[in-house]
């Protein structure tokens, strides 16, 4: 298959708001620390390190725990979850937690994000500032998009690409053309508030807070397509 390269644009200044944070879930034991964010329709799934946690996002609750390696991004197809695990991505079962496959992880431990989309999985890399979209069976890059920033989390909704950034204490929630990398709109959150990782719904945005523990429910602005 041919492997495709963009390069992402500049950020666009007309299509630059800040960020709306309505809410934040926190103090909930069972996540000390968000390496990964991911939204089934029904609970907010946290990535701890060495469990999934499923939260509930009207009462901030845990509900369900799967004791998994998760030390970054999370995506689920509507059937499985896919697990970042340092070197690989994990295939898991939601209902038994068990892992029924696995692949190599295209940055080796340095990925970051990773969201479900159109039969293919997009995977943020942290340090390199990219996001690639990966095929989910054989670990194939097929597309890379650059970035100009360091790429933590990656979210598709409703036919939208979106990824998140930290530089210099500095987070962005951005959305991003899946072909070229152009950038379409940001959300620039409070300062010192990092996003370590992304999903959303139509409505939100949610959005791991590292080592808080917390997860900011961030409101979605209508498309800019």
């Amino acid at each position: 298959m041919q492997l495709e390269r963009a390069n992402s644009g500049a950020t666009m200044k007309s299509d630059t708001q800040e960020a709306n944070i309505l809410r934040e879930l926190d103090n909930i034991p069972e996540v000390p620390h968000v390496h990964g964010v991911m939204y089934d329709g029904t609970l907010i799934w946290t990535a701890t390190g060495t469990t999934l946690v499923g939260i509930d996002p009207a009462s901030g609750t845990a509900q369900r725990t799967l004791d998994v390696a998760s030390d970054a991004g999370t995506a689920f197809d509507g059937e499985f979850i896919y697990q970042l695990a340092e070197a690989r991505i994990d295939k898991i079962d939601p209902e038994s937690g068990k892992v029924v496959g696995s692949i190599p992880a295209p940055g080796q431990g340095t990925d970051s994000g990773m969201a479900w989309a159109e039969g293919s999985l997009w995977i943020g890399q942290y340090s390199s500032r990219k996001v690639v979209q990966l095929d989910p069976e054989t670990g194939e890059v097929l597309r890379t998009l650059e970035s100009d920033r360091f790429v933590t989390g990656v979210s598709w909704v409703e036919g939208e690409l979106w990824h998140a950034t930290w530089e210099n204490e500095q987070s962005e929630i951005r959305q991003i053309d899946p072909k070229s990398g152009e950038v379409r709109q940001t959300l620039n959150m409070p300062h010192g508030s990092m996003i370590s990782g992304l999903d959303a719904d139509s409505e939100f945005f949610y959005c791991g807070g590292g080592s808080t523990g917390k997860v900011r429910v961030v409101a979605r602005p209508r498309s800019k397509s």
